[in-house]
């Protein structure tokens, strides 16, 4: 069965969403490779969240907030 396309204000929000982690990631001075080692996000699936490629779980999400020291909710853009 087809996958179906998410709507395209999904798409803005995952990568908006991503973008995020990035700055935040970025103003961290961290790579993806310490960010992989801070929070055990595999450095693939951090790359395809800041990209905007791929849904990012919960879990992954709380890791990487963890790790900037940030609020999640500053990720999801509170």
């Amino acid at each position: 069965m087809p996958r179906e396309l998410d709507p395209p204000w999904i798409t803005e929000e995952r990568q908006a969403l991503g973008s995020r982690v990035r700055q935040w990631r970025l103003h961290a001075n961290l790579t993806q490779e310490a960010l992989r080692d801070l929070s055990g996000v595999e450095r693939l699936t951090i790359q395809r969240i800041e990209s905007g490629a791929t849904d990012a779980r919960i879990g992954w999400l709380l890791r990487i907030a963890r790790a900037l020291d940030v609020p999640v909710a500053r990720l999801l853009g509170d």
